[in-house]
């Protein structure tokens, strides 16, 4: 599915919607460069999940993984600091694929390897400072029902 945002609160609105859809083991890899929107787009998935709004989301750049624990996990990941296998596998991140929380993964295109087949992929493209284009995709029958459902929830 490809949508074009056209405001921060269009893009927040989306991962929102996308975060209703979402389930324990579920996975979201988002692609897309700096300033892209990914992390606003994280917060959306965040409120969807029912965290409250006061709930401070921010990219975990150097930490890595932030993780909230809202009666569920949501671990929200960026990649974007590791530079090799080994900084990888010294991180246990991969664990987090498989322990039951929604996973939400910037810069997941680096490790293309790690990601489970049944992963949601958002893809951003920035047209110009307030509007992307958002492209969401996903192959396995899981991927399809979150799409499906986000088409369903419509607007």
């Amino acid at each position: 599915m490809k949508y074009i945002t056209n405001s921060d609160k269009e893009t927040l609105k989306l991962g929102e919607r996308l975060g209703l859809c979402l389930t324990a083991g579920d996975m979201v890899a988002l692609i897309g460069g700096l300033g892209s929107g990914k992390t606003l787009f994280t917060k959306g998935i965040a409120l969807g999940l029912g965290l409250g709004r006061e709930t401070i989301i921010t990219s975990p750049s150097f930490s890595i993984v932030n993780e909230y624990d809202y009666g569920r996990v949501f671990y929200h990941m960026d990649l974007f600091r590791l530079e090799g296998l080994s900084d990888l596998n010294l991180t246990g991140l991969e664990e987090y694929l498989h322990v039951g929380g929604v996973v939400v993964m910037e810069w997941a295109d680096r490790w293309p390897a790690i990601l489970p087949e049944s992963r949601v992929e958002v893809r951003f493209e920035v047209l110009d400072e307030q509007r992307r284009d958002i492209t969401i995709s996903g192959q396995h029958p899981r991927a399809i029902e979150i799409i499906k459902g986000i088409k369903a929830i419509g607007d």
